[in-house]
């Protein structure tokens, strides 16, 4: 089960913003918590994304053309944008940058910050002066308060627009357990987070893991399937296989439920495209699923790559047809007469007969393997960690997740979890 991963890897700008007067960078002691809420809105133009404003993307500028912005052109008056949390988090301030492109949306003549008590919307108390300043970072601070909502109330003559909110502050009471590995276990989970940081430089810069894909969605993974078969596939087939692949994501993920902080109690896997080379494999009619036909890639049929997080990974879909709801962040690749597997970023990749044929196993160990790549986790080809022996990790050696492989991808979430605000 060899690794493979895409060369294809994110752009990263780096550079010096300097904020002109009146704007304050996002340079808050608490962690921003705001990557692991789900955005919403009171209008978003169709051609924008209101996931844009808790992205983690720092803009290079308000009139930025790079990365996805949240806006409501035409739409002008009161509007508002709303970061929703799954429990209480415990707020102390805020930093808003404005989408301005000179054009139809504009800073907004005046704004605050409102809480959810409840049972309705409450101001802020004790909230700093609200800055209205271009090409940096609006920071406000206000009387701590805990909530599961924070929204940007906004009021203009033109249509307004955000391009970040941090939401700076802690989850009460930590949220879970912290880190607490089994004794035997610290020293080859030191080892192999020491070997991978030693090998794999991009680390830190690379931002499509399937970490950085489900916080994206706010706890969900889409995926889409790439048939490269002849065999026919019915409805009960293309259910079945969605059914047995949520299976095998969910024994991962379910590894960090009350751990550490993580947020979700569950990740679910939505199947939102299949590609094909001839439209009649696919027995069914309905419209459950996007279907492609004939678009081939590396020999294979491929998903609409508009559509796909690995093809776009500033996580903007603006040519996808179905819109952010159906893109895909990974796919699944099943390929008939493979033997072994790959997986990366993009997905994974196994036979098609294999998988097929295990749709009703609890462990489908070929592709745990994958999908543990798929979450940065390394092949273990030509050294074993200190004291450890079998595990998922090292094929050929465990046909089921082990502690071991359990706590590595632990190790990973403690390690990157900052990123997300946590």
């Amino acid at each position: 089960m060899r690794r493979w991963w895409a060369a294809a890897v994110p752009t990263l700008v780096l550079g010096l913003l300097l904020s002109p007067a009146g704007v304050m960078p996002a340079t808050a002691a608490d962690p921003n918590l705001a990557p692991a809420a789900t955005a919403s809105a009171s209008y978003t133009s169709p051609w924008e994304a209101v996931a844009a404003i808790n992205d983690g993307i720092d803009p290079p500028s308000s009139n930025d053309t790079v990365n996805r912005r949240w806006g409501t052109w035409p739409n002008t008056g009161e509007q508002w944008a709303l970061l929703t949390w799954p429990t209480g988090r415990a707020l102390t301030s805020a930093d808003v940058y404005f989408f301005d492109d000179n054009g139809g949306v504009r800073v907004p003549t005046s704004w605050k910050l409102q809480s959810w008590d409840g049972s309705s919307y409450v101001d802020l108390a004790g909230a700093s002066a609200y800055g209205r300043a271009l090409n940096g970072y609006n920071h406000v601070t206000f009387t701590p308060v805990t909530t599961t909502r924070l929204r940007v109330l906004m009021q203009g003559t033109s249509s307004v627009g955000l391009l970040e909110v941090k939401a700076n502050g802690t989850t009460p009471g930590g949220g879970s357990t912290g880190w607490n590995p089994p004794a035997n276990l610290v020293t080859p989970l030191n080892q192999v987070w020491q070997h991978y940081v030693d090998t794999y430089p991009r680390l830190n810069t690379f931002r499509n893991y399937g970490w950085d894909q489900v916080m994206a969605n706010g706890g969900s993974l889409n995926y889409c399937v790439r048939w490269e078969s002849s065999a026919p596939v019915s409805a009960t087939l293309r259910d079945q296989i969605h059914a047995a692949l949520a299976r095998q994501v969910k024994k991962w993920t379910d590894l960090m439920v009350g751990h550490n902080g993580w947020p979700y109690t569950n990740v679910p896997v939505k199947v939102v495209g299949w590609a094909v080379r001839d439209r009649a494999t696919l027995q069914w009619n309905d419209n459950s699923v996007d279907i492609y036909v004939n678009n081939i890639r590396e020999g294979a049929p491929q998903c609409s790559e508009p559509c796909g997080r690995f093809f776009n990974q500033n996580g903007q879909y603006p040519n996808c047809p179905g819109g952010v709801a159906r893109h895909y962040d990974m796919s699944l690749w099943l390929t008939a007469g493979m033997g072994g597997g790959a997986g990366g970023d993009w997905g994974q990749r196994i036979g098609s007969e294999y998988f097929v044929g295990a749709l009703n196993s609890d462990n489908i160990h070929i592709l745990l393997h994958e999908i543990g790549h798929s979450f940065g986790l390394d092949d273990f080809y030509d050294w074993t960690p200190t004291g450890v022996g079998g595990f998922i990790m090292k094929a050929g050696s465990a046909t089921q997740i082990t502690e071991f492989d359990a706590w590595m991808f632990r190790d990973w979430w403690r390690h990157l979890k900052s990123r997300y605000g946590y």
